[in-house]
């Protein structure tokens, strides 16, 4: 397929979404709500979690201490869990780039599903844990800045 025919069936793709109110990889409007999370997993699973590279944001310009921006690579197994943590200290960004994953949020009444090219937010107030339901590995791409004297905030798996 030509790059033009790619970028008109992208844009396609994108307007229909669009239309229809689709959101993907978020909570559905009428599902916005406070989750106690009652049973949420709380031992990572079937979870391997490669840091690609990371800054030092002290030495920036933005002079923030102890914190570096860092990337990373996730793969979740079938049965694979996330364990609930918060990104009180650690906002996120998260990017499906193979598979589809549940998430489960304290700000949504329901799983929320993430297909490969979503990009979950996360950020202050947000407590989350994700399980692969599928029969296939997810793979993610995370960038975060991390504060590296808060462990509190993430798993020390995670």
């Amino acid at each position: 397929m030509s790059h033009h025919l790619l970028r008109c069936a992208t844009g396609a793709m994108l307007f229909s979404a669009l239309l229809s109110g689709a959101s993907a990889g978020e909570c559905p409007a009428d599902k916005l709500a406070p989750n106690p999370l009652n049973g949420a997993a709380t031992a990572p699973m079937g979870v391997t979690d490669t840091e690609l590279a990371s800054i030092d944001l002290a030495r920036e310009n933005v002079k923030l201490n102890q914190r570096r921006l860092r990337m990373r690579h996730m793969v979740i197994q079938p049965g694979g869990v996330v364990p609930l943590h918060s990104h009180a200290d650690r906002p996120a960004l998260i990017m499906v780039t193979a598979g589809e994953i549940h998430e489960h949020s304290s700000k949504c009444a329901v799983p929320i599903l993430h297909r490969a090219g979503d990009i979950a937010r996360e950020a202050l107030g947000t407590q989350h844990w994700w399980k692969n339901s599928g029969s296939q590995p997810v793979h993610l791409t995370i960038a975060d800045i991390v504060n590296d004297k808060k462990p509190d905030t993430m798993m020390e798996q995670m």
